[in-house]
């Protein structure tokens, strides 16, 4: 058990280490990338106007053509991005064996203490997000979801506890489903919070151009983040709500009650009351883009506020769960 705790924590201080590796690439993309697009831009006007002095013919009328997709930095920024990419996906495959060591390790599910609970929660973040690239090329926005992941795993590295079993009250099958849940809920939520901060940061831009000039160059249409951080969180809300019911049910069983205003159900249910408005902001046509970005925003922020905070600082019926 020993040597698969021990090659647990070197696949989880790698991967860590990979993340940071990838972030790193992908802000050379982001930061060079943009001057090869120019340079690709500047040459096709250069031919085109080769062409039209050549006496290429150009047509007077008929429809108006489509405008040109936008087409990704050329030469060696966009090698370095799609390496991003793939460094991610390696520190991802090393990050589920961390995960699963640690449970041969424990000899049970891997999340019974919050190092192994933000170990996983981060994973799912970086495995949501890679789901992400794969619908949208957005591949230079990894380093503003890599750099919360990294943050996160450099904590979970500060609450390291040794693997072992699980305290009595914690024994129970509703830890696998309840706890599950729970992290897959978060770890998703992570992305449409980054999601819809990226907004809030373009919409300050289009109302004064000198607020988070250079940032808002390299991000994509609000349309494009607000499309991302809804379809997530409507991924991602079900889940946390079934994680939400099956936490009642085990405090009843635990407990003898399925509610008793606990620091963290209480954190929980207002977590759950402000995505759920997020859903019907974003679905109500007069309450879209800014104000359905900020309650998304308050949403993560009581994600946040909810693992640290109450974990960390309150004691209540959960705090067996400690560090």
């Amino acid at each position: 058990m020993t040597a698969y705790s021990q090659f647990s924590d070197w696949s989880y201080t790698t991967a860590a280490a990979i993340y940071v590796l990838a972030m790193v690439f992908v802000l050379v993309e982001q930061a060079f990338g943009r001057v090869a697009k120019q340079r690709v831009a500047q040459r096709d006007q250069a031919k085109q106007r080769a062409l039209v002095g050549a006496g290429a013919s150009v047509p007077e009328s008929g429809p108006p053509a489509e405008p040109p997709v936008s087409r990704p930095s050329a030469g060696r920024p966009e090698r370095f991005g799609r390496m991003g990419v793939s460094l991610i996906v390696l520190g991802g495959l090393l990050h589920l064996a961390a995960l699963v060591l640690r449970g041969f390790a424990a000899g049970r599910a891997p999340w019974g203490n919050m190092y192994e609970y933000l170990m996983a929660l981060s994973f799912v973040a970086v495995v949501t997000w890679l789901v992400v690239l794969r619908r949208y090329p957005l591949r230079h926005l990894s380093a503003f979801v890599l750099l919360p992941v990294a943050v996160l795993m450099f904590v979970g590295g500060t609450l390291y506890t040794e693997a072992g079993p699980l305290v009595p009250a914690l024994q129970s099958y509703w830890l696998v489903i309840h706890v599950a849940a729970a992290i897959i809920a978060s770890g998703m939520f992570l992305v449409p919070g980054v999601a819809s901060v990226l907004f809030l940061m373009r919409l300050a831009n289009e109302g004064n151009p000198k607020r988070f000039a250079r940032l808002s160059q390299r991000l994509p249409a609000k349309e494009v983040l607000d499309r991302i951080a809804y379809r997530t969180s409507v991924l991602a809300f079900p889940i946390y709500t079934f994680g939400v019911f099956c936490g009642a049910i085990w405090a009843e069983s635990a407990w003898g009650r399925f509610w008793d205003w606990d620091p963290k159900e209480t954190v929980s249910f207002i977590a759950w009351v402000v995505y759920a408005a997020y859903l019907h902001a974003r679905a109500t046509a007069g309450w879209r883009g800014k104000p359905a970005a900020w309650i998304n925003t308050a949403g993560f922020a009581c994600i946040v506020f909810n693992f640290f905070f109450v974990n960390l600082v309150t004691t209540g019926l959960h705090s067996y769960a400690g560090v």
